[in-house]
């Protein structure tokens, strides 16, 4: 009995060493090719246990999730033959496990990204190099419709990779280094040309401006000193014509009046001298005690 035990368990070891070897586990997040001397013999796409025939068969496992890839920053140059550096990136998974076997073979995923990338980056390319895309349409929001044409055709060339590209973004579009004084440069000369522009103009409504304002003063001043003459017009008229009635009504008082007028006016005159005899008609008033008053 000890014999055979001592036999049995040798048996039950390798037993359980096949047993095991051909068994594996598939996870949610991934697919699993059964293959036999390279050729698939089996797909296994739900989780679970899963059996092969142990030293004959292998299993390969791939990533069932959403991966990223970043392109390499290439150029591009639009319809306006201004450069622009592309840096993107894609969201793509694996589709039909078998294709992708097919196509990549043992170099995995990592040989898919290659391809993959060379894909994207012609596609980029020709979308971004296409007639009426300028780099203003680029860097507008038309850049939406862009990246989604981008996607749609490199889903279509991805498709005989086993790959389902899920989205393609642009993110950064830039001017390449040496280019980017040159356009700065260039932006300040027509920011300054249009600061100039803004000045002339200015200086140019200031002169209107100035030139009504002078013309208004000038208008203003002509049409006060025109009402002034005529006020002054006015009261010398009316001056003469009291004066007029005064001579009229009282002839010898007004030439009373006008006596003393003059002689206040010769009387003031500062340093000047006059030299009359004294029977001179100056001082008839002067000469009556009482003045007009008296004659009578």
């Amino acid at each position: 009995m000890m014999r055979k035990a001592m036999f049995l368990l040798p048996i039950l070891f390798v037993a359980l060493i096949v047993v095991l070897s051909s068994v594996f586990v598939v996870d949610e997040r991934e697919k699993a090719l059964v293959l036999q001397f390279g050729q698939i013999k089996a797909v296994k796409e739900e989780p679970g246990l899963a059996f092969k025939v142990p030293l004959i068969q292998e299993v390969v496992k791939y990533d069932d999730r959403i991966l990223s890839l970043d392109t390499d920053v290439i150029e591009v140059t639009p319809s306006d033959d201004r450069r622009l550096v592309v840096d993107a990136f894609a969201r793509f998974r694996i589709a039909d496990v078998v294709q992708f076997r097919q196509a990549v073979g043992v170099g995995g995923l990592r040989a898919a990204e290659d391809r993959l990338s060379s894909i994207l980056n012609a596609q980029i390319r020709e979308v971004l190099g296409a007639d009426q895309v300028t780099s203003d349409t680029i860097l507008s929001e038309d850049r939406r419709i862009l990246m989604t044409r981008i996607r749609d055709q490199s889903r279509e060339l991805a498709r005989s990779l086993g790959l389902d590209v899920v989205d393609v973004r642009l993110k950064q579009t830039n001017l390449p280094a040496q280019n980017l004084e040159a356009t700065f440069a260039r932006m300040r000369a027509e920011r300054e040309r249009e600061a100039a522009d803004e000045i002339a103009r200015g200086n140019e409504a200031a002169q209107r401006v100035r030139a009504l304002a002078d013309r208004t003063v000038v208008e203003l001043v002509s049409d006060a000193q025109r009402e002034s003459q005529i006020t002054q017009g006015e009261a010398d008229a009316e001056r003469n014509r009291v004066f007029a009635e005064a001579f009229g009504a009282d002839p010898e008082f007004f030439a009373f009046y006008r006596s003393l007028r003059a002689y206040e006016a010769a009387l003031m005159t500062g340093n000047s001298s006059m030299v009359m005899t004294p029977d001179s008609e100056f001082f008839d008033y002067l000469k009556q005690a009482d003045g007009p008053a008296a004659a009578q």
